[in-house]
């Protein structure tokens, strides 16, 4: 496997209609807002889905969800115990060596960190990962719809009623987020991170919402339309990713959008820097 050569930035342009993206469990599982009425998505749900896609292209992950786990671990405890590697480091207490296997084992792990202080362990490791993920955000403030969902049929068999409110749904009706992230070749020097890996995140960005319908986001309601992928021409890169990441204007045609195409796409460019726009699945 090659090394990680040049630093690279992205941005993703994801489309959202009648789904929740993201629900707040503090708030009634609305989909998240800022203060200011802008839709949200968690870098902590990005970074699932994108292990979700990276577990369904055939790599190994740490963590997992636990109705995707492959191999019978009940907890990151019992997976981290079963890699022969690691428990050798431990036993040496060799917080290097430990995080060194587990950075080979896992692409997760070399790509965002992870930290390791479990219980039984006499050794804590954290491993910075050199993938960095931004929060998505709209492009404009959302509008949610919520709706009353009901049960057709009784739950136990003395209940008399036949139908019963059971809660709330809600959804965002359209709106365009962005998500922006990057890859540091620092980081990725000491977790092992490759080229080879970074053309894996990208393709699980272009297809991040492949195997991800449920209830709250059916078929169809999400998609990537755009991504956006900048390789620097040096390992520190010779921008910053807050410049490169200004560099996608986004403006709406009309007042109320509803399609990715009911909105205009400029990327600017910067002098050396290479721009490839692919799109989604």
């Amino acid at each position: 496997m090659s090394e990680f050569t040049n630093k690279i930035d992205f941005a993703a342009l994801i489309m959202v209609k009648n789904a929740n993206p993201n629900g707040d469990p503090l708030n009634g599982n609305r989909p998240r807002e800022t203060y200011d009425g802008y839709g949200e998505i968690s870098d902590v749900c990005i970074k699932r889905k994108i292990r979700n896609r990276l577990q369904d292209m055939g790599e190994d992950i740490f963590v997992q969800s636990e109705d995707r786990a492959t191999d019978q671990c009940k907890s990151l405890a019992d997976r981290a115990k079963k890699n022969e590697d690691m428990q050798k480091a431990l036993k040496a207490k060799d917080r290097d060596a430990y995080a060194q296997a587990a950075c080979q084992a896992w692409i997760d792990v070399r790509s965002f960190g992870q930290v390791f202080a479990f219980k039984d362990d006499s050794v804590s490791v954290g491993v910075r990962g050199p993938v960095s993920v931004h929060s998505a955000f709209s492009v404009l403030p959302v509008s949610i719809d919520s709706m009353q969902i009901t049960k057709s049929v009784n739950s136990e068999t003395k209940d008399k009623k036949s139908s019963d409110t059971m809660g709330m749904k809600h959804k965002v009706h359209a709106a365009l987020y962005v998500i922006k992230g990057s890859i540091n070749h620092q980081l990725a020097q000491k977790t092992g991170f490759s080229d080879e890996d970074a053309e894996k995140v990208k393709e699980a960005l272009r297809s991040l919402f492949v195997n991800d319908s449920s209830s709250a986001r059916p078929d169809g309601s999400m998609e990537v339309c755009r991504l956006y992928w900048w390789r620097h021409n040096c390992p520190m890169g010779q921008y910053s990713s807050a410049k490169v990441h200004r560099l996608v204007k986004i403006n709406a045609k009309m007042d109320d959008p509803k399609e990715f195409e009911d909105y205009e796409i400029l990327v600017e460019t910067l002098p050396g820097l290479v721009c490839e726009e692919i799109e989604g699945v």
